[in-house]
């Protein structure tokens, strides 16, 4: 009997004869913190770009854009907080004490005018209203006391513009050394102060103005168009509505329906009046939260 042999394939262990094909070489990106890009910056400038347009082309001057422009600032404030906290930005800033002592002294300027200005506006709001209740009642001397007190908040209101305008009037000590992501940090801080000066103006602006006391004079119909026009687009439009003409219009014709009519309008200026003081307070709040991160800053 013969046997039945199966045959076997072998294989060699060695692989067939190939050209080599080198290793591919990948190239890996560096992610130390120095050299990253700052997180959260995306977003502040974004928040940043939409404030500009905000400031630079408003629709209308009213109460609500006011509380929107406070609301998108408070926001800005928020996203700078939190970049403050990281440990590359603490990094930067505690090498740069001079410039970041110049950022504690705005900052402080900013807290210090926003607290007079909330002084002020509490102010008016009670004044607004007692006035209220006096113009019901036909309260003359009360009506005089409430113009007298207005045109007063509005000459304390006003100093604050030129308080603010002097904020930020320098620039940050470049160095060849910095990086890209530094010299990006630095510069949307600049920013910030920038848009935080935009909005402060155009909310002591728009209260002030409608407030403050026009004398009515033969010099004084014959201001220019143009002058005319700059100060309603400053103004605040609810504000503008209760002017002292308005106010003082009623004591000589006695219109009960005019009466009504102004009554109104003062009773949406005390609402218009309490967003914005909500507004204004937490814009206030994040101001302060913000010099806190700056000072933290400097003591790590």
């Amino acid at each position: 009997m013969v046997g039945v042999f199966r045959r076997s394939l072998s294989f060699s262990n060695k692989p067939p004869n190939r050209p080599s094909i080198p290793p591919i070489s990948q190239p890996f990106r560096s992610i130390s913190l120095p050299c990253r890009s700052h997180p959260l910056i995306p977003q502040l400038k974004d928040e940043i770009t939409e404030l500009k347009t905000w400031s630079s082309n408003p629709d209308n001057r009213t109460s609500a854009w006011l509380c929107d422009g406070l609301s998108r600032l408070k926001d800005v404030q928020d996203s700078l907080h939190d970049i403050l906290q990281l440990p590359q930005t603490r990094e930067l800033l505690s090498h740069k004490r001079e410039w970041v002592e110049k950022l504690l002294e705005d900052f402080l300027r900013f807290v210090d005018v926003y607290g007079i200005f909330q002084t002020s506006f509490l102010s008016l709001k009670e004044e607004q209203l007692a006035a209220r209740v006096a113009l019901r009642r036909k309260d003359d001397s009360r009506v005089a006391m409430y113009l007298k007190g207005r045109k007063k908040m509005a000459k304390e209101i006003a100093k604050l513009v030129s308080s603010i305008r002097c904020i930020g009037q320098y620039s940050f000590p470049a160095s060849a050394t910095m990086s890209i992501p530094d010299t990006e940090l630095t510069g949307v801080i600049t920013d910030v102060i920038e848009v935080t000066v935009s909005v402060s103006v155009a909310l002591f602006n728009g209260i002030s103005i409608p407030f403050a006391s026009k004398k009515v004079s033969w010099m004084g119909l014959a201001l220019s168009k143009k002058a005319n026009k700059v100060e309603v687009e400053k103004s605040i439009k609810e504000f503008e509505q209760i002017g002292e003409a308005n106010v003082w219009r009623l004591r000589r014709k006695g219109d009960d329906e005019e009466v009504k009519m102004v009554l109104k309008r003062m009773q949406d200026l005390e609402r218009c009046i309490a967003d914005i003081e909500s507004g204004s307070d937490k814009a206030f709040r994040s101001l302060i939260n913000t010099r806190v991160s700056l000072l933290n800053a400097l003591t790590r």
